[in-house]
């Protein structure tokens, strides 16, 4: 007889599951379960469903439009976090907690470039969530959140962080950066609640999800909701500069980017210049391709609105452009971009 193929003993053969692997699997499973139900323990109790009634569109007299939501306590004085689309333009919001306890809110300030939004209630000592950080996010760690989808008030639902560093176009055309994608299943209603990781901090802003797609789920970092709070709470607003053009991003021709020595191929074609603005005092014209600003490359409209920040409002700087073959560099001094209807 000749040799045993190795496949029916030895390493390759197939081996039988013991308990203690099953047991193992278990405890995995309950630790699972106990670090699921502890984070939805410590995070629900602030966790809050919004009824909202908008104003009136033109046209519509007073027949009222109306929506719901999610949001969170994150001070015991009675702030709370949630989104943009769900309150701007708001006439009245009703806030309610899992007790029943009901309370009418007010809009402290909304910013639809990064769809986040703080309203308030009359309150004191009230069940806060506990603000973490999404810089130190790993993608495959838990993630869970808390909503009222569909009006089903304080569903759980978790899954993990699926990838981060992802941008979402919202609904004002600007880019939201840092945004976390996760398979944490969200529904209509979710808007604004908290995704938690697994000690319960919010690391994330729910806010959209892409119709018909499963498991594809998105929510605002934390950090950067964190940041646009401060603004609110200070100013009412996002303060961001605007020079007052519309463009589009265009490539840019090999022989321009070679001749001039380019560090990026597209550039940002200007469209359109608002009397009055920064764009037309610089002597910006119809046609012209944005291509730096401040001394740093712009490769797009995107790119240009990120360079439009606090800090360059009202200072005087540099655009670098081309018009027909020739290179530019005009001072130009940013405005404070005005209040969005």
């Amino acid at each position: 007889m000749g040799a045993i193929p190795r496949f029916i003993l030895g390493e390759g053969s197939p081996q039988p599951v013991s308990p203690a692997r099953g047991e193992n699997d278990g405890a995995l499973l309950d630790a699972y379960s106990s670090a699921v139900i502890a984070a939805s323990e410590r995070v629900g109790p602030a966790v809050v469903h919004l009824e909202v009634a908008q104003a009136p569109r033109p046209g519509e007299g007073e027949a009222k439009r109306r929506g719901a939501g999610s949001g969170f306590v994150f001070t015991p004085d009675g702030f709370i976090l949630t989104n943009s689309h769900v309150v701007h333009g708001a006439r009245s919001i009703q806030v309610s907690f899992a007790d029943d306890a009901s309370f009418d809110a007010d809009l402290v300030g909304d910013d639809p470039d990064t769809d986040i939004a703080v309203i308030r209630i009359g309150g004191h000592q009230l069940p806060t969530a506990t603000l973490g950080s999404s810089r130190r996010l790993r993608v495959g760690q838990l993630a869970i959140a808390i909503g009222n989808p569909y009006g089903f008030q304080h569903t759980v639902t978790a899954g993990v962080v699926s990838a981060l560093g992802r941008s979402l176009r919202s609904m004002t055309g600007r880019l939201i950066d840092d945004v976390i994608q996760t398979d944490a299943a969200l529904n209509p209603g979710n808007s604004g609640g908290p995704l938690v990781n697994s000690q319960g901090e919010v690391i994330g802003v729910n806010t959209a999800i892409i119709p018909f797609a499963q498991g594809i789920c998105f929510a605002t970092a934390i950090d950067t909701a964190k940041w646009v709070v401060e603004q609110l709470l200070r100013f009412g607003r996002v303060r961001r500069g605007y020079i007052g053009v519309g463009g589009a991003t265009i490539p840019l021709s090999r022989r321009a980017v070679r001749f001039h020595g380019l560090a990026a191929e597209a550039g940002v074609r200007v469209e359109s210049i608002e009397p009055g603005s920064a764009a037309e005092e610089a002597g910006i014209e119809s046609g012209d391709v944005i291509i730096g600003y401040d001394g740093e490359d712009v490769a797009g409209v995107d790119g240009l609105h990120r360079l439009l920040s606090a800090e360059r409002i009202g200072k005087t700087t540099r655009v670098t452009l081309l018009r027909r073959t020739q290179k530019l560099d005009l001072p130009i001094r940013a405005a404070e971009m005005p209040p969005r209807p």
